[in-house]
């Protein structure tokens, strides 16, 4: 990393003026005063042993904040270390090396980081720049803290640019799967190293900015890292796109931009005034959006007014209290309905809750709001970084009054809670890497995941949630709820109607996937051209590599229509009631095909014979417009009966025939079967069924329904 060390105050960090530039000026004072310590330190030697070094207070301080039970003694002993091991090594800026480390334990710090990563932090280039070995670390200060030094150095060795990049990266996230705490240091040194890229190369500059972009903002945005995430938009923003991040500068600077804060703040105190009258007790803020944000508002609504330059906060303390917000600021504002979105019931994958709303004060002004509590807050800022170590079975000790971290995550039967620090996307993350065939087709799948910037929800059918990339379809629905079982998935409803599984899934769409009974089935090579998760693409590429004879198939080659059909003659009799005439013949209409017990009307037909048709049958209204005359029948006393039954299901290898025997199992013979062409990987059966007892049609229609891949069986209908 020393490679990467340059100017700690860059051109694009000076001019952004938001709530992370007043973090980054007090972080270039503390840098400065970090590196005069450091020199001090290199030349009057260690700090007697019951103080803190000078150069490491304002990292303890910072920790403190969050955790003020913390045993400072080995950050203390950590900073001892990296600064005699450092020492005589500088930047590319002329400054001591130890302030690069110490810089990034600030960041940590602020965030609400527990000791442990501070103390791999403060050490995270000490095995890969100096002769401190792993051992060493491991000898000093444990195996968490080495285990977590060492993910950060093997980190440390990919070269983004690289042929070897597929697996280099794969083989980065096995260590950072296991504790998520690597990654957290990666992306803070990431921060800080973008933060000082000022002496670079222009050329230099723009590819660490791209790989920033394009890999490193991703994983902060999934790992839910929202503070680190837009100060590294905002630095990739100046760098790879000068004009725009210049013309929004100015926009920033400028009378809108300045007029915005007497805006937000004539709205915070509106809001604050009603939940007062409301005896809600909330804390209201004004949070004005970082460069990126505004650039992005500016492109979607044109010329942006006072409010458009920033968003409200509201944050209270339980749960409850989110919603009695939401009410009260609905009722006495006008709400836009179409902003609203409750990423409280149904968080975001990276652990993301908060109620979104605007709402219109009566002088027309649009104001955004953010409702979420304390601890919401706290996670949304931080994410991974606030949830601690994902092995300790209690988090650090906090203030009495301070939010537990933990709260809200599910607990094992131990008691030690399950994974806090893999939200959902990152455990998925994990399941990609074991289980794709290859480190190309991982980091393809990867690169398209990160390119997605927009989820949405879907609501299961058993009540749970899944998060989706937008444009993802039936088939990574499938693989995210089911994973490899999707394999045997045969079709979906969607929002209660049958659906293929190539249907697009909008945000609050309900879905629910039909599964095959038997593991023998396999996904289609279609399949692939509906996936959009990596989840999906992986599992399906995996089998069908496992089953090339499947894979090799010709893919939805229409089939041709199949009949069968045998001569039977008896059937249900039928008697005609006509006056004073012979007994004419009665045959139950093919139409409809009514069986006892069913309600018949008769017609007469060509050559005196009289067609039964059941009385819903859309015929017997198409006679009687035309002027025909119903004759009597009924039914005698014979039960057989023939009868045509229509089967909808999705096709699969050997269905026909485990249609076939439930019809014999029933005790029902074909007379004929007409299978038609699939269509969206649906198929339509049509059986003329002889059955020896009317009473039996309804067990023969549930034991069809009861074919893996049969959704629906009915009677035909009529012309």
């Amino acid at each position: 990393m020393s490679a990467e060390a340059t100017n700690p105050v860059s051109a694009a960090e000076a001019a952004i003026t938001d709530t992370g530039v007043r973090r980054r000026g007090r972080a270039r004072l503390d840098l400065r005063r970090i590196g005069r310590a450091a020199l001090l330190g290199a030349t009057a030697g260690p700090a007697p042993r019951d103080r803190l070094p000078d150069a490491i207070s304002h990292v303890a301080e910072a920790h403190r904040a969050h955790h003020p039970d913390a045993d400072l003694s080995v950050l203390r002993r950590a900073y001892v270390l990296a600064e005699s091991s450092h020492r005589g090594q500088f930047r590319k800026s002329g400054e001591p090396y130890i302030t690069h480390p110490l810089a990034v334990t600030l960041i940590l710090a602020e965030l609400g980081a527990e000791t442990t990563t501070l103390t791999a932090s403060l050490l995270h280039d000490t095995v890969e720049d100096t002769e401190v070995t792993l051992d060493q670390v491991r000898r000093e200060f444990g195996d968490e803290v080495a285990y977590l030094v060492d993910g950060v150095t093997k980190v440390e060795k990919i070269d983004y640019g690289a042929a070897a990049e597929p697996e280099t990266f794969r083989k980065m996230l096995v260590a950072t799967g296991d504790d998520v705490r690597v990654m957290s240091i990666k992306l803070a040194d990431r921060l800080h190293n973008m933060r000082t890229l000022g002496v670079m190369r222009p050329e230099k500059q723009a590819r660490i900015a791209k790989v920033t972009r394009d890999v490193l903002i991703p994983l902060a945005e999934r790992l839910g890292v929202q503070a680190l995430k837009t100060e590294l938009e905002d630095l990739v923003f100046a760098i790879l796109h000068p004009e725009e991040y210049e013309t929004t500068r100015a926009l920033i600077a400028g009378p809108a931009g300045t007029g915005s804060t007497d805006a937000l703040a004539a709205a915070a105190e509106q809001v604050a005034a009603v939940l007062r009258e409301a005896d809600i007790a909330a804390d209201v803020l004004v949070r004005p959006r970082h460069f990126v944000s505004v650039h992005r508002a500016r492109l979607k609504r044109g010329e942006l007014r006072g409010c458009d330059f920033g968003r409200l906060l509201v944050l209270v303390a339980e749960d409850a209290d989110c919603y009695a917000v939401l009410g009260e600021l609905h009722t006495c504002f006008t709400p836009l309905i179409s902003e609203f979105k409750d990423f409280i019931a149904a968080p975001k994958f990276n652990l993301y809750q908060s109620l979104h709303t605007a709402i219109a004060a009566p002088d027309g002004a649009v104001a955004e709001v953010l409702i979420r509590t304390h601890r919401m807050h706290k996670v949304a800022e931080a994410g991974v970084v606030a949830l601690g170590s994902p092995h300790a079975t209690t988090p650090d000790s906090t203030a009495p009054d301070a939010a537990d971290p933990s709260e809200g995550f599910e607990t094992a039967g131990d008691g030690e809670r399950t994974d806090p620090t893999r939200p959902g996307w990152l455990a998925r993350l994990l399941d990609w890497q074991q289980s794709a065939p290859d480190a190309d087709t991982f980091w393809n799948s990867l690169h398209a995941d990160l390119a997605e910037d927009r989820e949405i929800t879907v609501f299961r059918a058993d009540g749970g949630t899944l998060g989706l990339p937008a444009g993802a379809t039936c088939v990574d629905a499938a693989y995210a709820q089911h994973g490899e079982a999707a394999h045997g998935c045969l079709g979906a409803r969607v929002n209660g109607r049958l659906a293929p599984l190539s249907t697009p899934l909008s945000d609050g769409d309900t879905v629910q996937l039909l599964l095959a009974q038997d593991t023998g089935s396999g996904p289609s090579p279609a399949w692939l051209d509906h996936a959009r998760t990596p989840a999906a693409r992986i599992a399906i590429t995996a089998w069908l590599q496992a089953h090339p004879e499947a894979a090799h198939q010709p893919a939805a080659a229409p089939r041709p229509q199949l009949s069968v059909a045998a001569d039977r003659n008896s059937r249900a009799e039928l008697h005609a009631d006509l006056d004073g005439g012979p007994p004419a013949p009665v045959r139950p209409a093919g139409c409809c095909t009514p069986v006892p017990p069913d309600e018949i009307t008769g017609f007469r037909v060509r050559g005196g014979a009289v067609t039964a048709h059941r009385t819903g049958c859309p015929a017997v209204d198409t006679m009687r417009r035309l002027g025909r005359t119903a004759v009597p029948v009924r039914w005698g006393d014979a039960a057989h009966c023939r009868v045509t039954l229509v089967a909808e299901s999705f096709g699969r290898p050997g269905l026909l025939a485990d249609l076939t025997e439930a019809i014999a199992t029933a005790g029902a013979e074909v007379v004929s079967a007409t299978v038609e062409p699939p269509n969206e990987q649906r198929v339509r059966h049509t059986y003329t069924l002889e059955l020896l007892d009317a009473a039996e049609l309804p067990r023969l229609m549930r034991a069809m329904r009861d074919v893996p891949g049969v959704y629906d069986v009915g009677r035909t209908h009529g012309l």
